[in-house]
């Protein structure tokens, strides 16, 4: 919850340590701006606080064209890139590589498959196809840990497109086979 006796000092005072962490609507002119907006600040019974900007746009305010609240930092424009190679991720992590082409999650994401490869290694140091991969070998990983699954239905929920793809990442990644990492259930719930 937001302190208003704390929020007000932070905005008379432009406390930068405070921008990105709540939002002032000012009531006489129907704009909300960020802590260190460069403009005067209004009087303190004209304003209210917000713990984000769609708080502030949803109780009727416009953003402020001087200080920018969509550049506060920890929103998407603040990120910059980062924000797309972590929708990516989410996408990446819901399967939508396990079917789909690295083009058609970058379609999804509005950027080329040229720029999202280059995103990624800019950002993470490997390309979408060896995330998802990754992604997959988890998933199958906690599954073979966590349930008894048959081997060939847990590539298959993992992601994987054939059992013989998921025998061949399972072996490149840990060095053994999938049969080979399954313990039976009694021994893995007694901890050993």
């Amino acid at each position: 919850m937001l302190d208003p006796v704390e929020c007000e000092r932070a905005r008379v005072g432009r406390d930068a340590r405070y921008d990105g962490r709540f939002f002032t609507g000012v009531r006489t002119t129907g704009i909300y701006c960020r802590p260190v907006c460069p403009v005067r600040p209004a009087l303190g019974r004209n304003v209210e606080f917000f713990p984000c900007a769609a708080a502030a746009e949803n109780a009727g305010y416009r953003p402020c064209l001087r200080c920018r609240p969509e550049t506060a930092p920890f929103s998407a424009a603040w990120n910059g890139s980062r924000t797309t190679v972590a929708r990516a991720l989410r996408l990446i992590e819901d399967g939508a590589l396990d079917e789909g082409t690295v083009p058609a999650l970058a379609a999804r994401l509005g950027i080329g498959a040229r720029h999202l490869s280059r995103l990624f290694l800019k950002h993470l140091a490997a390309r979408p196809t060896q995330v998802a991969k990754t992604v997959r070998v988890q998933r199958a990983k906690r599954l073979i840990d966590g349930t008894d699954l048959p081997l060939a239905d847990i590539a298959f929920r993992a992601g994987f497109r054939s059992l013989r793809r998921f025998n061949a990442v399972f072996a490149e990644t840990y060095g053994r086979t999938p049969s080979d990492m399954r313990r039976p259930l009694s021994r893995r719930q007694s901890g050993d």
